[in-house]
């Protein structure tokens, strides 16, 4: 693709513009097919370009926004409030066909709620889910899917969750036939919810889905499946404490930036983590991974973590741009149909 177009909500997140301005010029850097059209406040956006090259000014756009939807809105207070505000209009130009995707790091019940009315479901899809890509003790990467969107959801939404996670791994990890698993207390038939053993019951009978069973808490990470699927609310608890857990990691085996010398601490770390580990826990860095695809819908919307610096925004960026490029939206789109006409 010569051209693409993302619309980047500036003023989501917890730094705003003073982080997603900054991560959207290096992002420019780095794709000379890329245009960018910030969406947010004037005042604040344009003292931020200043010192930018010509050559990347002339790829970026500011779209003026009137409000920003706080991170306490309820479900009826932004959907109501939210004309006028960044995230509705960063949406907006995707739905009008001016951007290809949407990038931001606000509000997840907000930008959920906004994408489903402005863009629309896939058709046979009955909510878009929250999937990213984590990395495995393998070096591998396994779809893991939903991680916020629904907080409660149904056996016929994990199923549905299952099908888009199976093709995100087929088209974008070029994994066949990709092995699929439910997250669950336990690995026993008995064991879970109810929607979770329906949903397993619905998908082992399915001859196009290559269900494995369930996986417990221990085995996320260990490349036994290459589809995680659980409700938004496990799947988000489960996602920040991998992170958590990583970047206490990281922190104790890396050198404080203002210090001469490891600490005490990271010297007797090391001792106990050999090389190979270390290298391990760097790759399975959080920042290298940000970015979550509302996936099921009829465009492209990424939502950055809303605590991201600015290496982890341009991950998110570099995300929509993979998305946006290997059509994966309209792969997604024939392939869900495929399998949900023969699941039926």
């Amino acid at each position: 693709m010569k051209n693409l177009t993302l619309a980047i909500d500036v003023m989501g997140g917890d730094l705003g513009a003073h982080m997603t301005v900054p991560a959207s010029i290096q992002a420019l850097s780095l794709n000379p097919c890329l245009h960018i059209i910030l969406v947010g406040d004037p005042v604040i956006i344009k003292p931020l370009l200043l010192n930018t090259d010509i050559f990347l000014l002339s790829r970026l756009e500011i779209i003026a926004s009137q409000s920003v939807i706080s991170d306490n809105a309820k479900p009826s207070e932004f959907i109501r409030s939210s004309h006028g505000s960044s995230m509705r209009i960063a949406l907006e130009q995707v739905k009008n066909g001016k951007a290809h995707a949407c990038v931001s790091a606000g509000h997840t019940g907000a930008i959920m709620g906004l994408a489903k009315l402005l863009l629309k479901p896939l058709d046979g899809i009955n909510r878009p889910a929250l999937m990213t890509i984590l990395p495995n003790q393998k070096k591998s990467k396994t779809v893991m899917l939903d991680v916020g969107a629904n907080v409660i959801v149904e056996s016929e939404l994990l199923v549905q969750f299952a099908i888009m996670g199976a093709v995100i791994a087929e088209e974008l990890l070029a994994i066949h036939k990709p092995r699929i698993a439910l997250i669950n207390i336990g690995q026993e038939p008995i064991k879970g919810l109810n929607s979770v053993q329906d949903a397993a019951y619905i998908l082992k009978s399915s001859k196009e889905i290559n269900f494995i069973g369930y996986i417990e808490g221990h085995d996320l990470l260990s490349d036994k499946t290459d589809v995680l699927v659980c409700d938004g609310f496990v799947g988000n608890i489960i996602l920040k404490t991998i992170e958590g857990i990583v970047r206490m990691f990281l922190l104790l085996v890396q050198p404080n930036g203002l210090e001469k010398k490891p600490s005490y601490k990271q010297n007797l770390l090391k001792k106990w983590l050999d090389e190979d580990l270390i290298h391990q826990l760097h790759h399975l860095n959080p920042d290298k991974y940000n970015g979550a695809l509302l996936i099921g819908l009829q465009g492209v919307v990424v939502k950055s973590h809303g605590s991201a610096n600015n290496f982890g925004f341009i991950a998110a960026i570099q995300q929509a741009e993979q998305i946006v490029q290997q059509r994966v939206l309209d792969r997604i789109s024939m392939c869900v149909q495929a399998l949900l006409s023969k699941s039926d």
